[in-house]
C-alpha cells in the first residue's frame, strides 16, 4: 500500500507585499531589540542622507516627539517622486513605502551616484514594522500626503497647494506588536549618530529636536572627519604620537571616492571606525582591509628604508597599529553590504582601491616628516617590546588555563559539579564572608563562586605584566579558563554567565567598577558575547506585616514604604552592611536563584562605544582632575554619603 504523501502543495506558504518583513523582521534589520529598533531610524535618516551625498540636499532634521516613541526625518532634497506608476496603477509614493525592492537607487549614476544602499528594501521595511506612517512631499508647489498602517495604505494619497520647495517627512512609530510596548528610542544614540553624519558629510546641516525635554542641537562640521578625529582621539582621553600630528587624505577614483584621517596615539589598541557612502560598517570589509595593508605596508618601508629597527626585535601587524586611531570613509557606486543591517563591505575591488591610494601616501607623509615619523616608530618599537615581555607572561597563565585546567584552579574556587559551559555560571564575590554565604546558599551542580580579597588592582592604569603579577586577576583568569588579551579563545572559556556579585554599598560599587575595567579592557570579547552580568543583592529587606520586599537602594526602600504601608502599620526596615550579613536562603532568594534574579547584563552597543571609553577614562585613567570635576559637578546631589 503506497504511503500517503504528507508535504504537498498545500502545505506552501507564499508571503506576499510587506508579509515577509512582518513575518521574518529580523532578516531586514537584524533583530527586535533595542538595535533593531533604532535601526529604523537609520534607513529613513540614510535616505535623506543620500540626497546630501548626490548634491540635492543640504539640510536634514531630526524630531523625536514627546512620546519618545514617534519620529519625523524630514530633509530639502528633491522629494520622493509621487506621479503615478501605471503598471501598479498607483504613486511612486505608494509603490516606494509598500513594495520590496522598489526604488530609484538601482540603476547605478542615473538617480543616485552614491548612496547607503541599494537594496530598495529601508522605507518599505520600516512602513512594514511601524503602526503608524505618514509620509509628506513638497513638490512642485504643491503638499502630498499619505498614511499607512503596519505596511497598508490607510487612503490614497492626498495633495493641497502651497509649500515652498522641495523635500521628504517621514513620520512613523516603531509597531508594540513586533519590539514590546517597552521598547523606546534613545535620545543620546540619536545625537551620536547623527553627529557622526555631519561630520562625514562636511558642510551639511543636521538639527536634532528632543520634544520630551525641549533639546536642541545642530551640526555643522566645515572640516569633516579631520574634526572627527581629533573629538575621537580627545574622547578617548589618549594623546598623539607625537601631540598634534596627524595625516589628512583624500581622493577620488572615477565612482569610488576614498576618504582618510589617521594619527597614533599612546592608547595600547587599535581604533578604526569605517563607512560606506555614510554608513557605518561596524565589522569592516574590504575598505578596512584595504586601509590596514596599506599602513603596514607604508611603515614597514618607511622603516626598512632608514634602517630604524633595532636588532632582536620583530615588528606584526599589531605592533604597528597599536594606538591606530582612523577614519575610513570610502564613496562606492554599487556598495554589496554583508546582509541588510550594513555592518560588513563585500566589494572585493575596493581592497585594492583603497591599498594603492593610502600606501603611496602615507609613504610620503613619513618621509616627509621625519620627526613626527620617528616618534611613531618609536611608539611601534615600544609596542613589540612590550608585547614580547608579556608574552612569557601570557604563556604562563595559558599553562594554568589549559583544557586539564582542574588541577590548576585557584583553591579558594568552590567549582560547580557541571563541566558543560552552557550552563555553569561563576560568581565573582567580594571577600571570603560573602563568599562563605553564597557557597551555602549556591545550586552546587551549576554554580561556582570566587571569593576575592579587597580591591583588585586598576586596569586602566596598570601594564599587562603588572597585572598577570596581580593574584586577584591570575585567580579570575585561571577559573575562567579562557585566556586574556589578543590569544583569548571564547571555546576554552568554563562559564558562559560570569556574575560580579558586591556589597551593594559604594565599597562594592568601586570594586565593580574596578572589575568592569579590567573586563573592558582586556576581556572585552566576553562582554561582547553577552557573558558578563551585574547581580544586584539588595541593600534593604522591608517588612511589612506578613509581607517581606527587597530594595537596592533607597529610592526604591521609599517606594515601598509609600506604596506598601498603610493605616498604623509600622514597617520593619534592615539595612544589609554586606553580603557576609545575609544568610544563605536569603541570598539565594534575592540574588542567585535564575528564577528569582533580577541580574543586568553588561553590554556596550556600537553607538555606546565613546561614551564608555570617556567615561571609563574619567573614572578610572590617570588623570585626577577629571574625577575632581565630577565630583564635585555632582557633590550637591549627594543626599546621602556612604563612608
Amino acid at each position: 500500500m503506497a504511503k500517503k504523501q504528507s508535504y504537498t502543495g498545500s502545505d506552501i506558504t507564499v508571503l506576499e507585499g510587506l508579509d515577509p518583513v512582518r513575518k521574518r523582521p529580523a532578516m531586514y534589520i537584524g533583530g527586535t531589540d533595542k538595535v533593531g529598533y533604532h535601526h529604523l531610524a537609520w534607513e529613513i535618516v540614510d535616505n535623506s542622507i543620500d540626497e546630501v551625498i548626490n548634491k540635492h540636499a543640504t539640510k536634514v532634521v531630526v524630531t523625536l516627539h514627546k512620546d519618545g516613541k514617534s519620529l519625523t526625518v524630514a530633509d530639502n532634497g528633491r522629494g520622493i517622486p509621487v506621479d503615478k506608476i501605471k503598471k501598479y496603477k498607483k504613486s511612486a509614493l505608494e509603490v516606494i513605502l509598500t513594495t520590496l525592492h522598489a526604488g530609484g537607487k538601482f540603476e547605478a549614476g542615473k538617480n543616485y551616484k552614491h548612496s547607503g544602499g541599494l537594496h530598495g528594501v529601508g522605507a518599505s521595511v520600516v512602513n512594514a514594522l511601524s503602526s503608524s506612517l505618514i509620509a509628506r512631499v513638497k513638490r512642485g508647489g504643491k503638499i502630498y500626503e499619505q498614511q499607512f498602517s503596519r505596511g497598508v495604505a490607510k487612503g490614497k494619497m492626498k495633495s493641497k497647494a502651497g509649500g515652498r520647495g522641495t523635500g521628504t517627512a517621514i513620520t512613523f512609530t516603531p509597531d508594540p506588536e513586533i519590539f514590546g510596548s517597552k521598547q523606546s528610542f534613545d535620545a543620546k544614540i540619536l545625537i551620536n549618530r547623527l553627529e557622526a553624519k555631519s561630520y562625514l558629510h562636511r558642510g551639511v546641516e543636521i538639527n536634532f529636536e528632543d520634544e520630551k525635554t525641549g533639546k536642541k542641537v545642530k551640526f555643522l562640521h566645515e572640516r569633516g572627519i579631520e574634526e572627527y578625529l581629533e573629538k575621537i582621539v580627545k574622547t578617548r582621553s589618549s594623546r598623539m604620537v607625537p601631540p598634534e600630528a596627524k595625516h589628512y587624505y583624500i581622493k577620488k577614483d572615477g565612482d569610488t571616492s576614498i576618504e582618510i584621517c589617521l594619527t597614533w596615539t599612546e592608547a595600547i589598541d587599535e581604533h578604526i571606525q569605517s563607512y560606506v557612502n555614510g554608513v557605518p560598517t561596524p565589522n569592516g570589509g574590504t575598505h578596512a582591509n584595504g586601509f590596514k595593508a596599506a599602513v603596514n605596508k607604508a611603515v614597514r618601508n618607511f622603516i626598512s628604508t632608514h634602517k630604524l629597527v633595532p636588532k632582536g626585535i620583530t615588528l606584526t601587524a599589531d605592533d604597528i597599529r597599536e594606538g591606530l586611531v582612523a577614519i575610513v570613509s570610502v564613496y562606492v557606486g554599487e556598495p554589496q553590504f554583508q546582509g541588510q543591517t550594513k555592518q560588513r563591505l563585500n566589494n572585493t575591488e575596493v581592497t585594492a582601491h583603497v591599498d594603492n591610494a593610502v600606501r603611496p601616501s602615507l609613504e610620503q607623509f613619513l618621509n616627509e616628516n621625519r620627526q613626527q615619523a620617528e616618534a611613531v616608530v618609536a611608539r611601534i618599537i615600544l609596542a613589540a617590546r612590550a608585547r614580547a615581555a608579556s608574552r612569557a607572561a601570557a604563556q604562563a597563565v595559558s599553562r594554568k588555563t589549559a583544557v586539564s585546567h582542574r588541577l590548576n584552579l585557584p583553591g579558594k574556587l568552590a567549582d560547580c559539579s557541571s563541566t558543560n559551559p552552557a550552563i555553569s555560571e561563576l560568581f565573582i564575590v567580594e571577600g571570603d564572608s560573602a563568599g562563605g554565604s553564597a557557597k551555602q546558599g549556591r545550586d552546587r551542580k551549576t554554580q561556582a563562586i570566587l571569593p576575592l580579597r579587597g580591591k583588585v588592582i586598576n586596569a586602566e592604569q596598570a601594564t599587562l605584566a603588572k597585572l598577570l603579577n596581580n593574584k586577584e586577576i591570575n585567580d579570575i583568569i585561571s577559573a575562567l579558563g579562557c585566556g586574556i588579551g589578543p590569544k583569548l579563545d571564547l571555546s576554552k572559556l568554563r562559564y558562559h554567565k560570569i556574575f560580579l556579585l558586591m556589597d551593594a554599598d559604594a565599597d562594592g560599587h568601586h570594586i565593580a567598577t574596578l572589575l568592569l575595567t579590567f573586563f573592558f579592557r582586556h576581556l572585552r570579547p566576553l562582554i561582547d558575547a553577552g557573558h558578563v552580568y551585574l547581580a544586584q543583592p539588595p541593600l534593604y529587606r522591608v517588612d511589612v506585616g506578613k509581607k517581606t520586599f527587597w530594595a537596592l537602594d533607597e529610592l526604591e526602600r521609599d517606594n515601598i514604604l509609600k506604596t506598601e504601608v498603610k493605616g498604623n502599620t509600622k514597617p520593619n526596615i534592615t539595612r544589609f552592611k554586606g553580603l557576609g550579613e545575609m544568610n544563605p536562603d536569603v541570598l539565594n532568594k534575592t540574588t542567585l536563584d535564575p528564577k528569582l534574579r533580577n541580574a543586568l547584563r553588561i553590554q556596550v552597543g556600537r553607538d555606546e562605544e565613546l561614551a564608555t571609553e570617556l567615561l571609563i577614562g574619567k573614572l578610572m585613567g590617570k588623570d585626577a582632575s577629571a574625577r575632581y570635576d565630577m565630583i564635585t559637578s555632582n557633590s550637591a546631589t549627594v543626599s546621602e554619603l556612604d563612608i
